[in-house]
């Protein structure tokens, strides 16, 4: 399968931005000052409809969801309980790099590329320590990773400015998590913003961040895992210089072959209760962890 180039994704990344930023601006009329006491409301952007552009179809009974250019690549989506109407893009579930084994660099390599402000996602279990840039998250949205022997993930959706880190493990199993290439909205939830849909490769079941719970499949309507408070935070490059020097940071740049086939598949599934949260906090709500971190 050929190679998604970075510079094709990072122009897409730009162009969610570009689409977030202004669907977040409320448009003040050319004719009335700054000052003036009545300004237009805001307006949502017209994204490109999922169902509009033909996504959804029927096939032997089942509802489908298009997934890629492969028949196995399509969601099976029969049963699930979202509007069809609120789905956006349906690029393919593989478009975005959702890294399976990223590697890293150490805080001192990594010095000359970033900003004090720009932000990260950072977190710490045991000796082990990683942060992930912001800027590279819009880049892939999702990284798997084991942090000191635990199976983790960083996500992190622009449109949405959604950044957290969160559990693999669910209900005993261990998932791996990639992008839909769609997003959904709900006027109701996140401020009616756009986010990102993940799926997971063991069940292929569609999960929604927003919400915190698995959407659609085998595993529809389990709680996502965000992880404990004290083991990661929202912050900038600056804090990790000075209070996590020995880190080890997301080398950028980062793609690979995406795997046609998927070595492990979980036929029975036991979802079990999530004791935490299941809901990410919105950026700023979590610029603390631990104790003395």
């Amino acid at each position: 399968m050929k190679k998604i180039t970075f510079l094709s994704l990072t122009l897409f990344g730009f162009f969610l931005l570009f689409s977030c930023i202004n669907s977040r601006t409320a448009k003040v009329s050319a004719k009335e000052p700054l000052s003036a006491k009545a300004e237009a409301p805001p307006q949502k952007r017209q994204r490109p409809s999922a169902l509009s552009n033909g996504k959804f179809f029927e096939k032997g009974g089942q509802n489908y969801l298009y997934g890629g250019k492969r028949e196995e690549q399509h969601f099976d989506i029969t049963g699930y309980t979202l509007k069809d109407e609120q789905f956006h893009y349906g690029i393919g579930r593989e478009r975005f790099p959702a890294l399976l084994e990223p590697a890293f660099i150490s805080v001192k390599e990594a010095t000359s590329l970033w900003q004090d402000d720009d932000r990260f996602l950072l977190a710490k279990m045991g000796n082990e320590t990683k942060a992930y840039s912001i800027k590279d998250l819009t880049h892939h949205e999702v990284v798997n990773d084991v942090i000191d022997g635990k199976p983790v993930f960083a996500a992190y959706c622009i449109l949405a400015d959604l950044g957290a880190m969160y559990d693999r493990v669910i209900g005993g199993k261990e998932y791996t998590f990639a992008l839909s290439g769609y997003t959904y909205y709900d006027p109701e939830v996140w401020d009616g913003l756009d986010g990102f849909v993940m799926w997971d490769r063991e069940t292929e079941s569609l999960w929604w961040p927003l919400t915190g719970k698995a959407v659609s499949g085998k595993m529809q309507g389990t709680d996502m895992v965000v992880l404990d408070e004290k083991m990661w935070k929202q912050t900038t490059w600056a804090d990790i210089q000075k209070n996590h020097p020995d880190a080890q940071v997301l080398k950028s740049g980062q793609d690979f072959e995406r795997p046609t086939t998927w070595h492990r598949k979980y036929d029975d599934v036991s979802p079990g209760q999530n004791k935490g949260e299941s809901i990410a906090p919105k950026w700023g709500e979590k610029d603390k962890m631990g104790k003395g971190n």
